[in-house]
């Protein structure tokens, strides 16, 4: 039986949050709540910085719950689980990515598609069941219901593997549903940033010929000898844009910033897939004659159910793939902010929680 209101005890907590659309953080106290029958509660020990956290933080999008605590990248050690609570047990290392609740009753939940749930409830910047505000991993503790935590490899080490819970399953699942994962085929990978990055890995694991497609020469090395991408397209230059026309089965375009899209849908091969990932702020011009001449698809792909979420990290733990990160302390997020939006970080921000957080 649920605890009456007046019987619960929300536990105290501090983190970072912006109050509003300047988007600077700061210590706030808060509290999360009481950990119910079927809840897991945890200590976060590291948690990364996603570009929707900048996004959102800022309210780019339009829709920002202030304050705002952001945090979808979470990695930490169980403290305590409900009396309910059947996968889960103190000492686990676990994790929590982009959502904390469902219905878990409609088409799409019953399909382990809890990600495009009409009722999903994101990690942070919601409001859960209860009618309290979801706050993030830029905190000391987490409190998840266990169906949306996952369970981490003890293989993997933890702030490498973070940013896999955001980054990792939004790159894995689009190249599992759309076919992009048979041995021999060749794919493209837009942006070589946290996304891509993670793309590359993954894509290189299931068997297939990876070329990295960026507006940046400067980063083919990276590509090819720290990556292991097979091949690298300057997306500024034509005469390369122009010699690999049809030669791939899909790609998966990472970048968040607005783009053309007809030199990507010309990359295609016959029947081919470009898949969007990142999100733009503005809308993109989608050209719709190459379309219906290659019988071309283009398509989307938002995170992941929990199922595939934890084969994504099983599977990361079988290949050994982590993002290639840079630890910070709690105090340097602004300034990791401002850099994220410059693209200077290689390749994502994770912040040491535990080390790092100082109670105000």
């Amino acid at each position: 039986m649920a605890k009456s209101p007046e019987d619960q005890h929300p536990v105290k907590a501090f983190g970072w949050a912006a109050r509003d659309s300047t988007g600077v953080l700061a210590p706030f106290k808060f509290s999360r709540r009481e950990t119910g029958e079927k809840d897991v509660a945890f200590k976060v020990l590291f948690c990364g910085i996603c570009h929707s956290d900048l996004h959102q933080v800022k309210n780019e999008w339009g829709n920002t719950i202030y304050p705002c605590l952001p945090g979808h990248e979470i990695v930490g050690v169980v403290t305590e689980v409900g009396s309910k609570v059947e996968k889960f047990k103190p000492g686990d290392r676990v994790g929590v990515g982009c959502m904390v609740g469902s219905c878990r009753s409609c088409d799409t939940c019953t399909n382990n598609l809890e990600n495009y749930c009409p009722k999903m409830l994101f990690t942070y910047n919601s409001t859960y069941h209860d009618g309290t505000p979801n706050f993030g991993g830029y905190s000391d503790i987490m409190v998840a219901d266990e169906h949306f935590i996952v369970r981490i490899p003890e293989n993997l080490s933890l702030d490498a593997c973070a940013p896999l819970l955001c980054a990792g399953i939004t790159t894995y699942s689009p190249l599992r549903y759309y076919g992009l994962d048979k041995p021999g085929m060749n794919v493209g990978v837009v942006g070589l940033g946290g996304l891509g990055h993670v793309a590359v890995k993954f894509a290189k694991a299931l068997g297939v010929k990876v070329t990295v497609i960026s507006a940046s020469p400067a980063k083919k090395r990276e590509a090819i000898e720290r990556l292991g991408a097979d091949s690298f397209l300057v997306s500024r230059d034509q005469d390369q844009m122009q010699t690999a026309m049809g030669t791939m089965d899909g790609i998966i375009d990472t970048v968040s910033a607005p783009h053309s899209i007809l030199p990507l849908v010309s990359l295609l091969k016959t029947q081919g897939k470009l898949v969007m990932v990142g999100a733009p702020e503005k809308p993109l011009e989608l050209p719709v004659f190459p379309l219906l001449l290659g019988r071309k698809i283009v398509g989307g792909s938002c995170i992941g159910g929990m199922k595939e979420t934890q084969e994504m990290i099983d599977f990361a733990g079988k290949h050994n793939i982590t993002a290639d990160i840079e630890v910070i302390p709690m105090e340097y997020v602004n300034t990791a902010m401002e850099r994220l939006g410059k693209a200077d970080v290689r390749y994502r921000f994770v912040i040491d929680i535990a080390n790092t957080l100082k109670d105000a």
